[in-house]
């Protein structure tokens, strides 16, 4: 992508036009959490190009139900043994039509698959990044941390931050999913919080969230150079955006919104976004975002 165009989310940059569409081979399938999965499946060049925070399509091959594919993001990127990226994650709920047949599929099926797609989460100078999820909300959230601490390098400038954190909440321990992945990331801050207290925070993760924003003030004296990230249901990524306006620290909200085609055709994950003159206009989440300015959003 080139730099002139690095910071506008409608260029065509982020259209379909250089994604990758393939047959892809599954390597494993495997629950992680109650009603959650994670497959894996073999696609180097895809792999080779994807960015934090970006999603692939995906569907059964060879079956018709259902026809279209399924929006996932991308939730890890295997390398080979020469660290070569190779193989794709991407973790799901099961909920619809396609992922209660998805759980079925064993290694050496074959998937239907087409990306990355989207703009991701764009890299830019941060002291602290936070990033908050909740639910199925913490899928983009390991590559960027890896990126963030300097860890990895997903063939782009991305400038280290001096902390990254993440906050994740769910209703129970038994749904949360992920977290040793997380844990295993050298250097990152992981501060789980439950509906129920089972297990780490008792309460919502929007308190975590304000915790470790005094925390960081106390050490620092403001929260300058702090960024949020956040993923997950509605109602928890419009309350973040609240905390962040309250602290005045930039938030970017990855949407959940239910995608037909993916690729800016069909105008159906369109969403609310404010305009320069205070007006609002629709916005495809797929090719306009689906990452955006958590300020601009139009929550209702």
């Amino acid at each position: 992508m080139s730099t002139e165009h690095c910071d506008n989310h409608l260029h065509a940059d982020y259209y379909a036009d250089d994604s990758v569409h393939q047959t892809a081979e599954v390597i494993e399938n495997v629950e992680v959490a109650e009603g959650t999965w994670r497959i894996r499946f073999r696609a180097p060049e895809m792999a080779a190009q994807c960015k934090p925070g970006q999603f692939i399509m995906l569907k059964i091959s060879d079956r018709d139900d259902p026809l279209i594919g399924r929006p996932l993001a991308v939730f890890d990127i295997t390398p080979d043994e020469h660290g070569t990226p190779r193989d794709l994650d991407a973790v799901y709920l099961v909920k619809g039509n396609l992922t209660t047949r998805l759980v079925h599929v064993v290694a050496g099926q074959h998937l239907d698959v087409w990306g990355p797609l989207g703009n991701g989460f764009l890299p830019a100078p941060t002291r602290h990044l936070i990033m908050v999820a909740g639910g199925i909300g913490q899928t983009p959230f390991v590559t960027l941390a890896r990126e963030y601490l300097g860890l990895e390098n997903y063939g782009r400038e991305c400038p280290a931050a001096e902390k990254v954190t993440l906050c994740y909440g769910a209703r129970h321990q038994g749904l949360l999913a992920g977290v040793d992945t997380f844990e295993s990331v050298e250097g990152l801050d992981v501060r789980i919080c439950t509906d129920d207290g089972s297990r780490g925070h008792h309460g919502l993760v929007t308190e975590v969230l304000e915790q470790v924003l005094t925390e960081d003030r106390q050490e620092h004296g403001s929260n300058q150079g702090v960024r949020i990230v956040c993923c997950g249901p509605e109602p928890m990524m419009e309350a973040v955006a609240g905390v962040s306006k309250t602290w005045e620290v930039d938030c970017q909200v990855s949407l959940e919104t239910p995608m037909a085609c993916g690729i800016g055709i069909c105008f159906t994950c369109v969403t609310k976004v404010l305009q320069e003159d205070g007006s609002w206009d629709y916005k495809r989440t797929c090719v306009e975002g689906p990452v955006f300015d958590a300020s601009k959003i139009v929550w209702h």
